[in-house]
């Protein structure tokens, strides 16, 4: 995958198919318009992703919000999809000024060579957001490529948003939120050294310390997956500070993983978040610590064993 990044000026010379939005978190709804531009590969269109390096509310409210997904792991997935184009265009007063029409003339079909051009029925992009659903297809009309808008995906009775994917992140109601992905919730990174309490306690612990602009779930245990070198292990994740350690812990992402015990520093990680356990807890002392862990590690393989046997 190509990804296009801090540059204003680049062509694309192969003809595209282009999904447009933000993809926060990748859920449903963007993975329709995803496998739209997927499926064009077959008529020998490149699949392209335009989006900006920071959205319009950042920009203009001087607030960065947690993300659903980091740049990185939005790559990463992008790529394991089969994406060939990633566009991240640089977000500015110029490019916030742009007439709906040039927007869609000079970004999508001349630097992008776009012959698909596929969008959520709430598009808006250009100056003010005038353009919309409406005006790209006339504008398809007009110019000869195809317009493709994309009706939204519901969960129940409301419509799946990344705001709905935050809402229940926040909760930590991760079961419903692996439905609005279509994937759990996950959190990668490259493993670090820790206080090494785990290994003390006979139960060593991979750690992750996720960048400030992550979103996380309430601090507490979850029941996860790892996908790690190719494989997948199966264990229980703690996310917070450690407190039972010390007043002054770092945020991180603490998994035991079942029956593993090998030396996994430096190694990259995706930790995926299955089921709330338990709120975090400041124990007595390490050896109260450890016993919630282990009946931690119990529920955590009684899980398993159940979701198995579904």
């Amino acid at each position: 995958m190509r990804v296009i990044e801090s540059t204003t000026t680049f062509q694309i010379e192969e003809p595209t198919a282009i999904a447009i939005g933000k993809f926060d978190g990748v859920h449903r709804g963007h993975s329709e318009l995803l496998s739209n531009i997927l499926k064009a590969k077959k008529q020998g269109l490149k699949a392209a992703i335009f989006t900006f390096d920071m959205s319009p509310e950042a920009f203009f409210k001087k607030i960065r919000y947690k993300e659903l997904m980091t740049k990185e792991e939005k790559r990463a997935h992008f790529e394991r999809m089969g994406i060939d184009y990633l566009v991240e265009y640089p977000f500015n007063e110029e490019s916030a000024s742009i007439d709906p029409e040039k927007y869609v003339k000079d970004f999508l079909l001349q630097k992008m060579n776009g012959k698909l051009i596929v969008a959520g029925k709430d598009l808006s992009f250009g100056h003010k957001g005038a353009g919309d659903a409406v005006l790209l297809q006339r504008l398809a009309d007009e110019l000869s490529f195809e317009a493709r808008i994309i009706g939204k995906i519901c969960d129940e009775d409301r419509e799946i948003s990344s705001t709905y994917v935050r809402e229940e992140v926040r909760k930590g109601n991760m079961e419903k939120v692996t439905k609005l992905l279509g994937k759990p919730y996950s959190i990668s990174g490259v493993i670090r050294s820790g206080n090494r309490i785990g290994r003390t306690l006979g139960l060593p612990t991979l750690n992750l310390y996720p960048p400030e602009e992550k979103l996380l779930p309430p601090n507490g245990v979850y029941f996860a997956n790892v996908l790690m070198d190719g494989k997948v292990y199966q264990g229980v994740t703690n996310i917070g500070r450690k407190p039972t350690v010390g007043a002054t812990q770092p945020m991180s992402v603490e998994t035991h993983l079942f029956g593993f015990d090998e030396d996994a520093y430096g190694k990259f990680c995706q930790v995926q978040l299955l089921k709330f356990d338990r709120p975090e807890q400041k124990f007595e002392d390490l050896e109260h610590l450890k016993k919630a862990i282990l009946d931690n590690v119990l529920n955590g393989k009684e899980y398993f064993r159940k979701l198995s046997n579904n």
